[in-house]
């Protein structure tokens, strides 16, 4: 029961949070933007780093997503920035030209990918030289730190462990993405590990709401509905009661310049 990208029932679920403080912060300390004139972010979904892309005043920024729905979504959520385009395209083929970009961002998108070469190829094409390249994303090490009030993605697959083997058999090791970026000729090739705020809710009753949504959580879609309840279920159990909750998940960072 995977997430289905182009149903429509889905096409916000990718389009309200903000982008955390801690992952701009991180980039631009390792990004020169003022000398980014041309940005491009693949797998867009609804448009929130594609957004936060031009708000940190690149002049030009493409979305990418193989998705029409959540591209219409996308194009809702930046409709006020007119610096931003958004095209239909995938990660292995972006319909852009060689060398048309300075910067491009692949968050949370090489899970979904099967042939990392030919997607880190393809972002080595469009890149013109000297342009960086940053892919974030979860390794196997990122999923399977256990739960607690923070990291809630943890208790997932404590109460699933199918749901654990699932997600880890998608993800790739950094070893594997270094090895990837080595092969394609990248340079100056960084690994970051990062912390970044997912959500701060005010009360536990948000997030089990948030739950039961599987909002922004494309694995919650590979339970049914009584199997969801039961994770709800464990979650109230495991979470404070009257308090507010600070969600944050752990992801890794590569940073490569071709």
């Amino acid at each position: 029961m995977a997430i289905d990208f182009h149903d429509d029932k889905n096409r916000n679920s990718y389009t309200a949070r903000e982008v955390d403080r801690t992952w701009t912060e991180t980039i631009t300390g390792h990004v020169p933007f003022e000398k980014i004139a041309k940005a491009v972010d693949v797998g867009c979904g609804g448009g929130i780093y594609t957004k936060m892309l031009s708000a940190m005043g690149i002049p030009s920024v493409t979305g990418i997503d193989f998705s029409e729905t959540m591209l219409d979504a996308a194009r809702e959520n930046c409709k006020t920035l007119p610096n931003i385009t958004f095209r239909y395209g995938t990660a292995l083929r972006t319909g852009l030209e060689s060398h048309a970009a300075d910067f491009v961002l692949e968050r949370a998108l090489i899970h979904h990918i099967t042939d990392l070469q030919a997607c880190v190829q393809e972002a080595y094409r469009i890149l013109d030289s000297g342009g960086y390249y940053v892919i974030q994303d979860r390794t196997p090490d990122d999923c399977l730190l256990p739960g607690d009030d923070n990291h809630i993605r943890g208790y997932f697959f404590e109460c699933f462990p199918n749901l654990r083997d699932k997600e880890t058999s998608r993800r790739y090791s950094s070893e594997r993405v270094i090895e990837t970026l080595h092969a394609a000729r990248f340079q100056h090739i960084q690994e970051i590990k990062l912390w970044e705020t997912r959500k701060v809710y005010e009360s536990k009753e948000d997030v089990l709401e948030d739950l039961r949504h599987r909002t922004g959580r494309s694995i919650l879609h590979e339970l049914d509905d009584q199997e969801l309840q039961v994770l709800v279920a464990y979650i109230d159990n495991a979470l404070p009661s009257n308090s507010p909750i600070h969600e944050m998940d752990r992801w890794t960072v590569w940073i490569a310049v071709k």
